[in-house]
């Protein structure tokens, strides 16, 4: 092959990578909390439980990202990021005490979150020539996750919740196998950035770009720990929870299709403002109209932005706003700051409030992404977005 001909993309063996990862997700995510309740825990010890992986991410993202940054070895930081968390993640299967819970929660997260930062730059570095083309890749994680919301769903109303750990260890064995047939980009060579990592930081648009998405995902930590809950509390179903969990995904996936063309028509600042208003109106809809399924629907739609659009916006803004030398960096940082902090104070505080008023929850959410939206108006300006 000449060497500046455009380079393969590696198109279904990427997909199955995030197919299995956000399938992981989607057994997990609407339904751990309701394990951790059947295990007789408070709600305050589940907020606490579901915090720690988020916490993981505050430190485990930015080690892994300075390894993958100077050693250059994207790939065996995934699989091996990919083997020790599904290794584990087997301690659940010993004892289902808190304190063993709570470090297999430690244990497994620190290095499943060494794995999609990375996988997010070997992936971007496929598509270097076609950066639009991420969402087409990614959608598959999200047909991982409602294929998998809903099976479990199901599953769950005819059966124990106590088989979901089983659930889990398969897909992350599974992760594991996916990253094996992923190879690597032929022109990763690294990169001397001109500018240090810190001083790059210290830019206004960029430290706006991450007060914002912690911000954004503080309201998302909300909302992974405690939706389940609060929709059992309206005497929802199981099956109808995954229901609901996938009515977002599924519109994330329609948006996924068309948002190599929205990106360049409405631009970062313009889509990730419109994603913070959307996600205020969301978490107001499901906290103030739970008893009203068509507006729960409505609500749940809004993933499609909330979630959706603002990542690809986001992955797409630390392309612009870094150089390849420090984009390794960049993604464990917003890993860790962004979907790590974020997402351990809205679990947290969802723990806090949650016996005193359910509700109180939801608005905390909608007020955080409220002033994340001013953020993102007034300090996202920069010729490179």
């Amino acid at each position: 092959m000449p060497q500046n001909a455009p380079e393969p993309v590696p198109y279904w063996r990427l997909s199955a990578f995030y197919f299995s990862f956000f399938g992981l997700l989607g057994a997990l995510f609407p339904y751990w909390s309701l394990y951790l309740k059947s295990l007789g825990f408070s709600a305050a010890d589940i907020g606490l439980l579901l915090a720690l992986p988020m916490v993981t991410k505050i430190v485990a993202p930015n080690l892994w990202g300075w390894l993958a940054d100077h050693t250059g070895k994207r790939l065996m930081i995934i699989r091996l990021g990919a083997l020790l968390s599904c290794l584990c993640f087997a301690g659940i299967f010993i004892s289902q005490q808190f304190w063993v819970v709570a470090f297999v929660m430690v244990g497994y997260s620190f290095f499943w979150n060494a794995v999609l930062p990375q996988q997010e730059v070997v992936t971007t570095s496929f598509l270097r020539e076609t950066p639009e083309n991420y969402s087409r890749v990614r959608l598959w994680g999200s047909i991982g996750f409602i294929i998998f919301v809903l099976g479990s769903g199901a599953w769950f109303d005819r059966h124990s919740i106590d088989g979901l750990p089983i659930i889990g260890f398969l897909l992350l064995a599974a992760i594991f196998i996916t990253s094996l047939v992923v190879p690597s980009p032929r022109r990763q060579h690294y990169q001397l950035p001109s500018q240090r990592f810190l001083k790059v930081l210290k830019q206004p648009v960029v430290v706006a770009f991450f007060v914002a998405g912690m911000l954004m995902q503080l309201s998302h930590g909300i909302y992974y720990s405690f939706f389940s809950l609060y929709m059992e509390s309206q005497h929802y179903s199981r099956g109808m929870i995954g229901v609901l969990w996938s009515v977002g995904v599924v519109a994330e996936v329609a948006l996924f299709m068309v948002m190599h063309r929205l990106l360049p028509r409405f631009g970062v600042r313009g889509i990730m403002a419109a994603c913070l208003l959307l996600a205020t109106i969301r978490w107001l809809l499901i906290g103030y109209f739970p008893q009203y399924l068509l507006l729960l629907v409505i609500a749940q739609s809004f993933h499609a932005f909330t979630f959706g659009a603002y990542h690809a916006a986001g992955i797409d803004c630390i392309r612009r706003l870094f150089e390849t030398g420090n984009q390794g960096k960049a993604q464990a940082l917003y890993s860790a700051f962004c979907l790590g902090l974020g997402g351990a104070i809205g679990s947290w505080l969802g723990g806090l409030v949650w016996d005193y008023r359910a509700l109180l929850a939801f608005e905390v959410g909608a007020l955080a992404c409220f002033i994340a939206m001013f953020v993102i108006w007034f300090r996202l300006k920069d010729s490179r977005l």
